[in-house]
């Protein structure tokens, strides 16, 4: 259940209430909003006089709930673009796995610029498989970035790998990015929550729709509610893909949760040959987000070679994108 208490009560009756109820607590807009397991059917007498507002909840996706907030959430950025909302726009992310050198992150910069994409991406903190590869350039990645957005204005998103740096690019970037095996740190989901720094949500490769929303409320119920979910493929019997891109799920999360929703086509493929496939079928169900991988020599690239495209090939895919676009009412930013 979720509780809206009215304006006139004080903290320390609301943390008071909060406590009785066993209830996460959070403000938002002038107002304490209490949290409780969607196991509570009925609002407590001792609380009824100070509510203005409750919501029986059917699970534990509350917050990012359709039935709680029917409209999409908007997210804003640093520097002015809006995603989700009433915003028929669909964000471009675009940009290398990892961030390797000034010279590669500055081609990837121009070509974003050439084609008037406001998002870059870049990894710094890489969580790789094996200890032994490319594990990415750190905090010196991270003042990298930040000088490539003061050069050409773009929104900046970047992963946290876990808990040791998040204060870091919570700092540093416009977007943090929670990849998907870090989705169950609820450290790194706790911090992102007390921010209001736009976050990216990635799903979990074995994780179910339910348990992914869910860790999206860990974020929303520390009182940030800039999340945004992104689908990126889940691990089936499939061996010839790296993944299998659920869209289904896609269509779930769009219809039950008023999350904005991104795609990453990339890793759910892991093979370029089939990634612009990937993203114009994304683009027609009318997702806000799209997550590519693009670097100026892929077959060289320190992590994940085999799933970026070359300028080329984003550049023709891109524009292949924009018909699709237009046939659904959104513009590509």
């Amino acid at each position: 259940m979720i509780i809206h208490l009215k304006e006139s009560v004080s903290e320390l009756k609301a943390n008071e209430l909060a406590l009785s109820q066993q209830a996460v607590i959070f403000k938002q807009n002038q107002q304490f909003i209490l949290v409780t397991s969607s196991k509570v059917k009925e609002l407590d007498k001792a609380v009824e006089p100070f509510t203005d507002e409750f919501f029986v909840q059917t699970s534990d996706i509350q917050l990012a709930s359709r039935d709680y907030q029917e409209d999409l959430r908007e997210i804003t950025l640093e520097n002015g673009v809006k995603i989700g909302g009433s915003q028929e726009k669909t964000m471009m992310i675009a940009g290398p796995c990892s961030i390797e050198s000034w010279d590669q992150i500055k081609q990837s910069a121009e070509l974003l610029k050439k084609l008037n994409i406001s998002t870059l991406r870049a990894g710094c903190y890489k969580p790789r498989t094996s200890p032994y590869t490319f594990q990415g350039l750190g905090f010196e990645g991270l003042k990298m970035l930040a000088k490539i957005r003061e050069e050409y204005g773009f929104n900046i998103i970047t992963e946290v790998k876990d808990s040791s740096h998040v204060n870091e690019v919570i700092e540093y970037a416009d977007i943090v990015q929670i990849g998907a095996k870090a989705m169950y740190d609820q450290s790194i989901l706790r911090k992102c929550g007390e921010s209001n720094k736009p976050v990216l949500l990635k799903r979990g490769f074995g994780t179910k729709l339910q348990e992914f929303v869910q860790a999206a409320e860990f974020i929303l119920s520390g009182g940030n509610d800039q999340v945004m979910l992104c689908e990126r493929g889940i691990r089936t019997f499939e061996t010839h893909t790296r993944f299998t891109l659920d869209l289904c799920g896609v269509s779930f999360l769009k219809e039950y949760t008023n999350l904005p929703v991104v795609v990453d086509p990339s890793h759910a493929m892991g093979y370029r040959y089939g990634i612009a496939d990937l993203t114009r079928a994304s683009l027609a169900m009318a997702v806000e987000g799209l997550l590519i991988e693009t670097h100026p020599t892929p077959e060289i690239a320190k992590s994940d070679a085999a799933q970026q495209l070359n300028f080329e090939e984003f550049e023709n895919m891109y524009q292949t994108l924009q018909p699709i676009a237009n046939a659904i009412g959104k513009t590509l930013i």
